[in-house]
């Protein structure tokens, strides 16, 4: 399981009921479902991400929430939401957190931090949108369509009264670092946070 599913995963209480957002092959839940005995739902637009979690036995619905939104689920259902690496590549990802709270009382949010400073430094050197490991496509075919920074998701969490419980920072291949929490929003490549109402 990747690192930042890990760090994920001691935010998300044992027997508690979750939603994965764009949950993938359905890794993170199955993981939870084995080791901390939740109960919940994946959502992914992938066929075979939605085959890969039938086989884990992971219950998955197939829904583009950036069509659909999460209007069909009741308030406070949850009490987590995850959605791992999806909030950039959202039309609304205000509306969206503001559903995902709804639904739950905490979400887990991960996504690449446009700040970090290989990023600066490919637009400074190359005068191009930079192409990483964290985001591989070029500006004209990213499903990347609202890239922000750390400072940035936590002025939007400020404005909309979101309150931070959690912030871990890592690097590409989602490891913690010591130096990286010296300055966050120039040395963490990607952001992985913990929100509540």
């Amino acid at each position: 399981m990747r690192a930042d599913l890990k760090i994920i995963e001691q935010w998300i209480k044992p027997n508690s009921r979750v939603l994965d957002v764009g949950c993938g092959d359905g890794t993170l839940l199955h993981h939870l479902q084995e080791n901390k005995q939740v109960s919940g739902y994946g959502l992914e637009i992938s066929s075979s991400n939605i085959t890969s979690c039938i086989e884990k036995g992971v219950n998955v619905l197939e829904q583009n929430v950036d069509e659909k939104g999460l209007s069909n689920f009741e308030d406070q259902r949850f009490d987590s939401i995850v959605m791992t690496q999806a909030l950039q590549a959202l039309r609304q990802p205000d509306v969206m957190l503001d559903e995902m709270l709804r639904l739950g009382k905490e979400c887990i949010i991960t996504f690449p931090n446009f700040a970090y400073w290989r990023t600066r430094s490919y637009l400074m050197r190359k005068g191009r949108m930079p192409i990483s490991k964290a985001l591989p496509y070029t500006w004209y075919n990213t499903p990347n369509i609202h890239l922000c920074t750390f400072k940035d998701f936590e002025a939007l969490c400020y404005q909309k009264n979101i309150h931070i419980l959690n912030r871990t920072v890592v690097d590409k291949e989602h490891q913690r670092r010591w130096f990286i929490n010296m300055w966050p929003n120039m040395l963490g490549e990607i952001a992985i946070y913990r929100v509540t109402r």
